[in-house]
């Protein structure tokens, strides 16, 4: 994602281009979804989406607290977890944490989002233009033509070999079948660079999941393609939130399919949006009708992100 600073500086190029360049209107002619959004019923909101949304909130709290299961409110919507390992300085090096969810046999991987207290946190984000992927992390990737987010996989390089071999010996340790893959903004991003590198690495029989909250663009067409023909990813934009509009499609960036769109403010009104970046959804909201605030929450059941909802 841009800093929130930079959304805003680019807001007056935005308005003196013919058409919206943050989602709305169509970049290439030919990528961009008009397909009908569904409902999508609070029964699947709690069993797809909440949880994930859990521990995505954890991330944001102290590497400390987290560790002892002890960060107030976002800790206590979770029991019996055992904490497994993080990595991290909340800074350049945004946390992450690994533990093991018993009640939903899985492993789960939480990376935090931008903390925009810590201008560290900030920098990653404004470096946004498009550079190759690694293939050699990626193998399967070569000769795809496949660019990201330059922030993003700088971020992500420096915690991927510590977060690959802990998932590994969490698997091994604990049995389990399953691995969630989860964070809000800058960690959503994360998340699904995570979630492709957990996938080529795990044993086929292993689940690899990725949920992400206030997602930005994290690449190009051909990185989208990627995503949502190895990996899958779900993410949950809410409302009038800008982040999930930027960077911007005028700059080769793209959206994966999977959105699930939280439409006004009774936290009871989400639709399935088909297709890349859908106009019926987040793609299509009016540049000049921002909420920073959508960006933080409530997003459903209450359920808001960043560091004042922890207690250390």
């Amino acid at each position: 994602m841009l800093s929130l600073l930079s959304i805003f500086c680019l807001l007056p190029a935005a308005l003196a281009l013919p058409m919206p360049i943050f989602g709305l209107g169509d970049s290439t002619g030919d990528d961009t979804a008009t397909g009908k959004p569904t409902p999508f019923s609070l029964d699947a909101v709690n069993s797809t989406l909440l949880r994930p949304a859990q521990f995505a909130r954890v991330a944001y709290c102290s590497s400390q607290s987290i560790a002892q299961w002890s960060c107030g409110a976002p800790c206590d919507a979770l029991k019996n977890i055992t904490f497994l390992q993080s990595g991290g300085d909340q800074g350049l090096v945004p946390l992450y944490f690994i533990a093991h969810d018993p009640d939903d046999q899985s492993l789960v991987v939480a990376h935090e989002g931008t903390d925009a207290k810590n201008i560290l946190s900030i920098l990653n984000d404004a470096q946004f233009g498009l550079v190759a992927l690694n293939a050699t992390r990626f193998p399967e990737t070569a000769g795809k033509n496949i660019t990201v987010h330059d922030g993003f996989q700088k971020t992500f390089e420096r915690t991927a070999d510590s977060l690959l071999a802990g998932v590994m010996s969490g698997l091994k340790s604990t049995g389990v079948k399953k691995v969630v893959v989860t964070g809000h903004s800058l960690g959503a991003a994360l998340a699904t660079m995570t979630g492709a590198m957990i996938k080529d690495a795990v044993d086929p029989s292993v689940d690899v999941s990725v949920t992400g909250f206030g997602l930005p663009r994290g690449g190009n067409q051909a990185w989208a393609d990627f995503l949502d023909s190895q990996v899958g990813v779900t993410f949950v934009s809410n409302q009038n939130d800008p982040v999930p509009t930027v960077p911007p499609k005028f700059l080769g960036f793209q959206h994966t399919s999977g959105e699930i769109h939280i439409v006004d403010d009774s936290q009871t009104n989400l639709i399935a949006c088909p297709g890349q970046d859908n106009e019926n959804c987040a793609t299509g909201n009016n540049v000049l009708d921002v909420s920073v605030q959508n960006h933080l929450g409530p997003y459903f059941d209450n359920l808001s992100f960043g560091g004042s909802q922890c207690s250390s």
